[in-house]
């Protein structure tokens, strides 16, 4: 997705949840000046993506349940890693914010993970934190407008961020396991903000999901 098509449900998150944009693009800026250079970028990107199947795993309740229904290249969510990487799954891609067990998001890019480091306001703190433990297989994004090595390739929440990575990147075909639209993972507090940022993801997801085929079991079951 590109920065004209994303914009409108930016500016609508940004209402709705009262988000303060400016604090969205300092934290990109930040992110932009600790990240490693050189770094990767959208070839790298569309190199692991472009015309193969992939399986996004989400980090709902219900992933340990549907992990053996992997096919392809693995994307992982945030703390997906850490249940993938439990059951001998390297992830190619991690998408994260870097709020959940980020030491095993290092390890995942440690043993060859390309990292997608999001910026947004609230978590300027992990970031200046965990970047910099990050090598040169690492990129950086944004919900806010797009920069020079800062990118917006589209979604909110990592999970459905993850699923227009691969879709901006031309995968073949998508295949959505442990997103639970409906039941926050326990940790996520407060529930009722949780709730609606799935909510948010599952009609980001519902309207590309008119555009191309998304498949698996919890896509099938996210009406």
């Amino acid at each position: 997705m590109e920065w004209a098509e994303w914009e409108p449900h930016y500016l609508q998150i940004l209402q709705d949840f009262g988000f303060d944009r400016v604090r969205d693009e300092e934290a990109a800026r930040i992110l932009a000046e600790l990240l490693p250079f050189p770094r990767a970028g959208p070839r790298d990107l569309a190199d692991r993506l472009r015309g193969r199947m992939v399986t996004i795993l989400g980090n709902g309740p219900n992933l340990g349940d549907e992990l053996g229904r992997t096919e392809g290249v693995v994307v992982a969510a945030d703390e997906a890693t850490s249940v993938a990487l439990h059951r001998g799954i390297v992830p190619a891609i991690v998408v994260t914010d870097l709020d959940g067990h980020i030491e095993d998001q290092v390890e995942a890019h440690e043993q060859g993970a390309l990292v997608v480091i999001h910026a947004h306001g609230d978590n300027i703190e992990a970031l200046r934190r965990w970047a910099p433990a990050f090598g040169q297989l690492s990129v950086g994004t944004t919900q806010a407008q797009p920069f020079d090595a800062i990118h917006n390739f589209g979604g909110f929440t990592d999970g459905d961020r993850a699923v227009f990575l691969a879709d901006h990147f031309g995968a073949l075909e998508i295949r959505i396991v442990g997103f639970d639209f409906d039941r926050p993972n326990p940790k996520d507090r407060p529930t009722a903000v949780k709730l609606r940022k799935l909510d948010w993801a599952r009609r980001l997801l519902e309207d590309l999901g008119k555009r191309r085929p998304l498949t698996g079991p919890s896509f099938a079951n996210s009406g």
